[in-house]
């Protein structure tokens, strides 16, 4: 029985199935069924998403990322430091490094076990409106970076029911058809930021996302003045940290830091994801 290898990967808590597919290993006409398969709990390896890693005639890589459910989103920021890390341990790229995805090139310096990453340019930053949540009006805010986030700062993140309000904000009216991502913080009273994430794809919860804690830095600095780096406690209780640059009310030169951990290797076989 074919089988393929594979690393299991953790962002901050954000888990990834990474797989060298320079040499065309994965079977293209199942390719749906292999990541759905593959990322189901308990079922199988499980994870938030696969990572593809491919050719490139430009750059030292591309990838192809895929959610959970097998949807194929232009960005992942943890995802994209698990993948820099997988490249560099298996000799792909060296520690500065550069490789493509549907959102553009990533930049990324690979440490220990951490991960550095230039992230795309954060674009359509809208602040201060509401949201109609069925005769409830709720404040938000939204930035697209890499990916569509909408943030709302709340009171009680302990308390907050993020998959019953995550699941409204993402399938809202207003982002449709394609919805986003949702995102809820706190700031504690010693200026500590917690994050919470609804993510889009995995249609759930994560332990931590990228992009969601990048979207988040940047809107508190422009409501709540904070200033780069600014970190932020994930759901798993690891750390991310943003640094930005500001310019005429506008963000530049974005990263994002974190641990990029290889929780195991393997063979992944055929019967582990064909229903």
């Amino acid at each position: 029985m074919k089988t393929i290898p594979f690393f299991k990967m953790s962002g901050s808590g954000n888990d990834f199935i990474v797989i060298d597919n320079r040499e065309q290993m994965v079977p293209e006409a199942q390719l749906h069924q292999l990541v759905v398969g593959a990322c189901r709990r308990k079922m199988s390896v499980g994870a938030d998403g696969m990572i593809l890693i491919e050719p490139s005639d430009s750059v030292d890589f591309k990838w192809r990322f895929f959610n959970a459910d097998g949807s194929l989103p232009d960005m992942c920021g943890n995802g994209a430091r698990c993948a820099a890390r997988f490249s560099f341990i298996h000799g792909i790229a060296g520690r500065q490094m550069a490789f493509e995805t549907l959102a553009g090139t990533i930049e990324a310096s690979v440490g220990d076990d951490s991960v550095k990453i230039r992230m795309t340019q954060p674009r359509d930053l809208k602040t201060g409106y509401d949201l109609d949540m069925g005769g409830e009006r709720v404040a938000v805010a939204s930035i697209n970076t890499g990916v569509p986030h909408v943030v709302m700062v709340v009171d009680d993140i302990e308390g907050l029911d993020v998959v019953e309000m995550g699941r409204r904000i993402r399938h809202h009216r207003d982002f449709a058809p394609a919805g986003t991502n949702a995102n809820f913080v706190t700031i504690g009273k010693e200026g500590q930021v917690f994050i919470r994430t609804y993510e889009r794809g995995v249609e759930d919860e994560t332990l931590a996302c990228g992009t969601g804690n990048v979207a988040a830095a940047l809107i508190l600095a422009h409501e709540r003045g904070l200033r780069s780096p600014v970190t932020l406690t994930t759901r798993s209780g690891g750390n991310l940290t943003v640094h930005f640059k500001t310019q005429g009310g506008r963000y530049q030169d974005v990263f994002l830091e974190g641990d990029a951990r290889v929780i195991y290797s393997g063979e992944l076989w055929e019967e582990a994801w064909r229903s």
